[in-house]
């Protein structure tokens, strides 16, 4: 048998342990794969910490704007590249080599150009040589008419198969007609007997034969640009990087950047994916860990329900995507992200205690995924501290704009009070995150729209639902007081009651009294058959103790049937189920016994099926029901005699183990007696009970 209950406790854990490791390692699988610098720091404002030593020599970083400044000269000073074709000239020459022979034939037989004819030879290899020079020097088809215009000491670089020359605009030709120029002016100063005779064969074979090339100019560009030094000095190993409490100056700044890019860099090469990720959710665990723990010491009523937990386990997931994804997005701010919903929405449902904790808990896990540090932390742990002591009330909207203004002021204050301790002076102030915060106020509003959906889905239950079912207009109630009078009565007086004992011992007052309205309508049925409704002969008397019997216990199961038929929430349906327990129909019970002393009584058949209550809320409509009903009975009684009859109920309730399962205190019982005692005595008219005589 014990293995038995073994398995079955770990059958109970086992969805929960699931539950809890699949939040776990979804909310592990946002936070990035790398480690971050331990400090916190902006410009011009206090190092908090003690002072920081260079553990190894820190080359500076170059602030943003020279270095910036630094390449933009480069790429204004940058070099054309250009690239000689050598094609080019090999046609020319070989097209010049085949005019000369046909002009120098031509020469022949026409007898002209007689110096030409006596060194035929020598004026063709001039012309080769003038060609080769030309083509050599290079006819460049400049890129822009601009760097045409730019001057003589333009520099540019051309590209000669493997080999790369820098040049000045003035040492080429920037056009075949620069060229041609040259070469008149060069010709005449030959010892050749005819250089005019080379002339026209060699100008109309001067073309371009050097052009701009796009991609080797790129390449150069960014070779030059990655060549710009990013860093402008060095810190030795042992030098102090900045001393607690030092103003951030700007030299300071840069060499914390330089730090922490310098840790960063070597923590990629000493840190894998999975250790941080083993870390994060180490980190997690703990929190969830600690969350589930809480639950089950503090709230076991809702550990027990998965839906519960699904529930709560949403909050941490959803925030943290909310949070990684604005880290993620340019521009936006974690200052924003409204965690004031959590605790709203978990008060409304649960309690106070409950709203704080899991506030917290999502905070912390949201925190480690935002680089704003400490601040957003305290930040967002005293907004949800203010909206659960401000009691928000999402049915009075001017109420809750009042509560959503008071909430904005504790940001501001908060937010301000860290900027001046950080150091950054009234005109240091970020006014930009104060806008952020006012958004995040603003989106505190969507917990008004979102709670519905909530109730829905997750079977839970609002104020706002428990004041729409208190409408005494709606149909299963408009019935119940139509077709029962009495047990009308009876619910309005039990409500009452009810009420005002959960008032007073800090339960849920509107759920106790709703409930109390829809306990008994499971009395629908058969009204006659229940004391409060007769008002002729009593039907009982027609027929056995034991059909008696079952008609009064079946008004729970039919009272569940018309509760889920009107689609009341479950927690409704919970209350009308335990309000009885598993006590007996005494007086049925007990006249079967005496109608047939023969006969071996077969109890589970005098008894309801429960099951017990188990919340304060309802083991108080349980017991205000039995006292209401019961007082009934009474005939001006004296004080004494009421009291008694209060006594007497709970005692039995008690000693039968009807309250095994509450989690109501001694403490609370006996402040719920002293409130049956206070309010019966005053809706009773008493008899005064006079000295008997002697």
């Amino acid at each position: 048998m014990e293995g038995l209950s073994d398995k079955s406790n770990w059958s109970r854990r086992l969805p929960r342990i699931l539950l809890g490791v699949t939040a776990v390692i979804l909310i592990s699988l946002l936070y990035p794969n790398n480690l971050t610098f331990p400090y916190q720091f902006e410009l011009n404002q206090t190092w908090q910490y003690a002072d920081l030593t260079a553990p190894t020599a820190i080359p500076i970083f170059k602030r943003e704007e020279r270095f910036t400044a630094d390449r933009e000269a480069v790429v204004r000073n940058l070099t054309p590249v250009y690239r000689r074709d050598t094609e080019v000239a090999r046609e020319a020459r070989a097209e010049y080599i085949a005019a000369f022979s046909a002009a120098l034939d031509s020469a022949r037989a026409r007898n002209t150009y007689p110096g030409l004819l006596r060194q035929p030879e020598a004026h063709r290899l001039y012309g080769l040589e003038l060609l080769d020079r030309i083509y050599q020097r290079g006819i460049v088809r400049l890129r822009t008419e601009d760097e045409a215009r730019s001057g003589m000491a333009t520099v540019i670089q051309i590209v000669d198969g493997s080999q790369v020359n820098t040049r000045t605009i003035g040492q080429v030709f920037t056009t075949p007609g620069r060229a041609r120029q040259w070469l008149t002016d060069s010709i005449l100063y030959t010892r050749l007997a005819a250089p005019d005779f080379l002339v026209p064969l060699l100008e109309d074979k001067l073309r371009y034969n050097v052009f701009y090339n796009d991609s080797l100019t790129n390449r150069l560009r960014e070779q030059t640009l990655d060549a710009v030094s990013p860093y402008d000095g060095l810190v030795e190993q042992g030098d102090i990087l900045v001393r607690q409490g030092e103003v951030i100056s700007d030299n300071v700044y840069q060499k914390l950047i330089s730090y922490r890019s310098e840790y960063n860099r070597n923590l990629e090469g000493t840190t894998t994916y999975l250790s941080v990720f083993t870390g994060y959710t180490l980190i997690v665990g703990l929190v969830i860990l600690l969350l589930f723990l809480y639950l089950r010491t503090f709230f076991p009523l809702v550990y027990v329900r998965l839906k519960n937990l699904i529930f709560i386990l949403l909050w941490p997931l959803l925030y943290a995507i909310m949070v990684r994804s604005i880290e993620l997005a340019p521009g936006w701010s974690a200052y924003m992200v409204p965690f004031c919903i959590v605790p709203i929405v978990m008060r409304i449902f649960f309690n106070e205690r409950l709203a704080f904790f899991v506030h917290v808990a999502v905070v912390l896990i949201a925190s480690f995924l935002t680089s704003l540090g400490y601040p957003y932390t305290f930040l967002s742990i005293m907004a949800g501290v203010v909206v659960i002591f401000m009691d928000i009330d999402t049915r009075d909207w001017s109420r809750f704009f009042s509560s959503l203004i008071l909430l904005f002021a504790f940001y501001l204050f908060g937010y301000v009070g860290i900027q001046l301790v950080q150091g950054a002076g009234w005109t240091g102030i970020n006014y930009v995150d104060l806008l952020w915060l006012g958004l995040n106020v603003f989106l505190v509003l969507l917990a008004y729209p979102i709670i519905p959906l909530l109730e829905r889905f997750f079977g839970l239950i609002s104020p706002i639902t428990l004041v729409e079912l208190n409408d005494m207009n709606r149909p299963l109630l408009e019935k119940l007081a139509r077709q029962a009078a009495g047990t009308w009565q009876h619910s309005l007086n039990v409500a009452n009651l009810a009420e005002r004992v959960a008032s007073e011992i800090g339960g849920n007052s509107l759920m106790v009294r709703t409930a109390a309205l829809y306990h008994d309508i499971g009395k629908l049925k058969n009204p006659e058959y229940f004391i409060e409704n007769q008002t002729g002969p009593n039907p009982h008397d027609r027929i056995t103790d034991l059909e008696s019997a079952k008609i009064i216990i079946d008004h729970v199961n039919e009272g569940v049937k018309l509760a889920r038929a009107a689609g009341l929430p479950d927690v409704i349906v919970d209350f009308i189920r335990t309000h009885h327990g598993t006590t007996r129909t005494e007086y049925f019970y007990r006249n079967h016994i005496k109608n047939h002393p023969e006969r071996e009584v077969d109890e589970p058949y005098f008894r309801y099926d429960g099951p017990l209550p188990v919340t304060k809320e309802q083991t108080i409509l349980m017991l205000a029901d039995s006292v209401e009903a019961a007082s009934k009975s009474l005939k001006q009684p004296t004080e004494a005699e009421l009291y008694d009859l209060i006594d007497n109920i709970i005692r039995g309730k008690l000693t039968s183990g009807q309250l095994v399962q509450s989690h109501l205190s001694f403490q609370e019982l006996e402040a719920l007696r002293r409130i049956f005692r206070s309010v019966l005595k005053s809706s009773h008219q008493l008899r005064i009970a006079y000295p008997e005589e002697e």
